[in-house]
């Protein structure tokens, strides 16, 4: 494993995105068991970006511009949803003092719809991976299973961390109503913002 690709994915996974802010959320609100389950959701949102590279999709959506702006304004719509919700006392940021089966499958699915609606992880399987597979090596689809998965594992790790953290800082910030409030529109307007970015992204 070259640790140019190590260093570049670590860059990458550790920077505050879409998945590491929610897991943050998930942490501060929900707890460490919930913030685990954000970090996981937001690595299995990653296979079916991965799954696309391999199959031809993503070239499909660097190449074509409907296809590419449908998946993207799908995920701004998304990235938008969760900013109401965020404001919203009952929203992403609502605090679940004792978080059952239907509270943990929501952070799955908002998780995992996260990382599925944003088309520029399959644009990053296509263009990132491939520079770290010899064009004449031995098995290119194993070896891009084998780089993939421990991008992967990273995510998941560094995720998990920024989670962990938010979890220790819980019992600080929940009792505090002026501390949510600020937090509710500081998450909404990140989420506005990350949406912004997106809907300005180019193939």
């Amino acid at each position: 494993m070259s640790p140019e690709f190590l260093l570049t994915s670590l860059i990458i996974v550790a920077s505050p995105g879409t998945g590491a802010l929610y897991t943050i959320a998930a942490g501060l609100t929900r707890g460490s068991r919930a913030s685990l389950l954000a970090a996981f959701a937001c690595t299995l949102g990653i296979v079916p970006h991965l799954l696309a590279a391999m199959l031809g999709l993503a070239a499909l959506l660097h190449a074509s511009a409907l296809a590419f702006a449908v998946v993207k304004y799908a995920g701004v719509a998304y990235l938008l949803f969760m900013a109401w919700q965020t404001l919203q006392e009952h929203g992403a940021l609502s605090v679940d003092t004792r978080p059952d089966a239907r509270s943990a499958w929501r952070v799955l699915r908002d998780g995992l719809a996260l990382n599925l609606l944003n088309p520029k992880l399959s644009i990053f399987f296509v263009a990132f991976l491939p520079q770290f597979i010899a064009a004449d090596g031995a098995g290119p689809m194993a070896r891009m299973l084998e780089l993939s998965g421990v991008f992967m594992a990273m995510t998941f790790v560094v995720f998990a961390l920024y989670g962990a953290f938010a979890a220790a800082m819980r019992d600080k910030v929940v009792s505090r109503p002026a501390v949510m409030a600020w937090l509710r529109r500081s998450f909404a307007a990140a989420f506005v913002a990350l949406g912004a970015k997106l809907a300005l992204t180019e193939r």
